[in-house]
């Protein structure tokens, strides 16, 4: 493995109608990127399209789960295994295409040039910048990153973004076994962990564009169940030093 390198985590759900586009447009960057799905036991053979992609593709990985067990799990097995390998930028990133693979080059050098030891894939750095959202779900986003910084004190924008490049220093010095967020809880949690540590953090403006092909995760419920976590997230911060 060069020095310097790449992994790109995509956990994937039934994404067999983006998987392939997503993983030729990664590999087709002018910095090489290596990229690793894990797939928790989509029913519609997603792993199957990942497992004859990696004929063509060597810098493609899998990991196979017994089903789904959550957002937050499968990043915290995706970190395990890139620091084990020893990649030096480790990013997380959806499959369905909201978020632009050309986008990775602005968060590599954010972190490889520009100081940065966490760089997020912003939406509301520069406004708000969401295409084919509907108004209430881009209102219940934004709300909720009011929110994130009114309890926990952090100057991030976009507290809720999952469109990151972390340095693997900062991934080696989270206590990840101790995460305790499993949805999308999950992400403001790191962002959480990230900041108390006293790493800087830097947004970089993206466009977020809802996806064309599959069905979304995302509902109310696990919103609701990331929003009350972050307020026990914020008490527990307040008796326990090291998260």
């Amino acid at each position: 493995m060069d020095e310097v390198s790449n992994i790109v985590i995509i956990p994937t759900f039934k994404e067999r109608e983006n998987i392939e586009a997503i993983i030729k447009s990664i590999s087709s960057l002018a910095i090489a990127f290596d990229i690793l799905i894990i797939d928790d036991k989509s029913p519609d053979g997603t792993a199957d399209i990942v497992k004859d992609l990696q004929k063509s593709f060597h810098n493609l990985h899998l990991i196979e789960r017994p089903g789904k067990m959550g957002l937050g799990t499968a990043y915290i097995a995706g970190f395990k295994w890139a620091l084990e390998k020893n990649y030096s930028y480790i990013y997380e990133m959806d499959a369905d295409f909201s978020h632009d693979p050309r986008d990775l080059l602005k968060l590599q050098k954010a972190c490889s040039e520009d100081g940065a030891d966490l760089a997020i894939g912003s939406r509301y750095i520069s406004g708000v910048n969401v295409v084919n959202w509907p108004l209430s779900r881009v209102l219940m986003s934004y709300v909720a990153s009011i929110y994130v910084r009114l309890i926990t004190g952090m100057k991030i924008m976009d507290t809720t973004a999952g469109f990151k490049c972390y340095k693997k220093e900062v991934l080696k010095n989270i206590r990840l076994d101790k995460v305790k967020s499993v949805g999308y809880g999950f992400q403001i949690e790191m962002k959480f962990k990230t900041w108390r540590l006293g790493y800087k953090i830097v947004e970089v403006p993206i466009i977020f564009t809802d996806r064309k092909l599959g069905a979304s995760k995302m509902t109310g419920g696990i919103f609701n169940e990331a929003l009350w976590g972050v307020l026990k997230m914020k008490i527990r911060s307040i008796f326990v030093k090291n998260l």
